[in-house]
């Protein structure tokens, strides 16, 4: 009976210190694993931001439209120069001949019309990719007024933050709207101008030829006063320029 009971209580012991450190083994081993865990998910994380700062801030089409336009509407601004000498909207007012494109007239529309063709298609392409990739949506809106005169108030003070280049501010938003709008502006008078006979609905929205003429004289400067601060915001922020010439 004495000895039965040892067995029993023996058994009973063993039985219990079996399942102590079988719990505290599993305690020991997860405990090891939590720092490990842990290490994963912070390097998980890392690894996602790293990805996001690789991530471009302008894609590839958007840079190589970019500078395509950027050529274009050079090419076409000095070149227009050169026709509007040849026939003066304002009297006494012409452009300086070392800034204009040609040489004379003949060279000069055939300049104008080279690049014409590389901004219509160059433009139908940054325009298709920027509503079928959602751009337009998340670089250009929302836009309001209030938003717009906030930030033109904080530029003033020079209190304009360019600490994200990904996101742009409602005063960016707003010029390049306007810049996108006035280039449609520029080829529908230029068609005026250019297929006048052709174009006559047009022609008459527009109020005549000789007011095509003047609607595509302002719309151009006001793209080449775009272009002038363009650049001059491209010098004060440098990373602007670095990252439309290599995405980041």
């Amino acid at each position: 009976m004495s000895q039965t009971m040892s067995q029993t209580m023996a058994q009973t012991m063993a039985q219990t210190m079996a399942q102590t450190m079988t719990q505290t083994m599993t305690q020991a081993g997860t405990e090891a694993a939590s720092p490990a865990g842990t290490d994963a998910a912070a390097s998980g994380t890392c690894i996602t931001r790293a990805t996001r700062a690789r991530r471009p801030i302008h894609p590839l089409w958007v840079r190589a439209s970019h500078w395509l336009n950027a050529l274009a509407a050079v090419t076409m601004a000095l070149s227009g120069w050169r026709i509007y000498n040849a026939s003066p909207i304002y009297a006494g007012f012409v452009f300086p001949r070392g800034a204009t494109l040609g040489g004379w007239l003949g060279g000069a529309l055939q300049w104008h019309f080279a690049a014409m063709w590389l901004l219509f298609f160059n433009g139908v392409f940054y325009l298709t990719m920027g509503v079928a990739t959602g751009r337009f949506t998340r670089k250009l809106l929302p836009l309001s007024a209030s938003g717009v005169a906030r930030d033109l108030r904080d530029a003033l003070r020079g209190r304009l933050s360019h600490d994200d280049l990904s996101v742009y501010n409602a005063l960016q938003r707003a010029a390049y709207v306007a810049a996108i709008a006035d280039l449609a502006l520029l080829v529908l008078s230029g068609l005026v101008i250019w297929k006048s006979v052709q174009f006559p609905l047009l022609r008459e929205w527009l109020g005549g030829y000789d007011r095509a003429r003047v609607v595509h004289f302002w719309a151009m400067a006001f793209l080449v006063a775009f272009f002038v601060v363009h650049v001059a915001m491209a010098a004060l922020v440098p990373r602007s320029l670095l990252a439309m010439l290599r995405g980041h």
